[in-house]
């Protein structure tokens, strides 16, 4: 070992992505960037691949777990979205769709149909408040052209 190696030593990287105060460290967020962009695929046109840019940012989103309410629940933000009181995520507008919302609406009363005498008091009161509230909206907005 020569002089010079035992001069130089080691280096120690702080890795944490936080500080003390509980704040977002910068040199570490850029360092995570600089991983991120290293790993991401360049087509020949130095673009990248838009397939893997949606498969990571999927991997990056976790799904809520799956239970009984969040599935009534989607299935009630399915018939929101079809009668046009949420906006199209795409293309930012209200789109309606009369049929898509109606079945819907009859796949919670079959839900409830098939189910009853099966869900706790939590279940069956948001399963008869999601169907009594869909198809209050479903007749308001069937009346309107």
């Amino acid at each position: 070992m020569t002089e010079n190696d035992s001069e130089k030593g080691f280096v120690i990287k702080d890795k944490r992505m936080f500080d003390e105060d509980g704040g977002t460290r910068a040199d570490a967020v850029r360092e995570d960037e600089k991983k991120e962009s290293a790993q991401k695929p360049e087509t020949g046109n130095g673009k990248v691949d838009r397939k893997e840019t949606v498969e990571k940012e999927e991997e990056k989103y976790q799904l809520p777990e799956m239970n009984f309410h969040n599935f009534v629940l989607s299935l009630y933000t399915s018939v929101l979205f079809n009668l046009g009181e949420l906006a199209n995520p795409v293309s930012d507008k209200r789109e309606k769709d009369l049929e898509a919302a109606k079945q819907t609406i009859d796949i919670l009363g079959i839900l409830k149909e098939k189910t009853e005498g099966n869900l706790n008091s939590s279940e069956k009161e948001l399963l008869d408040g999601v169907l009594s509230e869909s198809r209050m909206k479903y007749v308001k907005e069937s009346e309107n052209p």
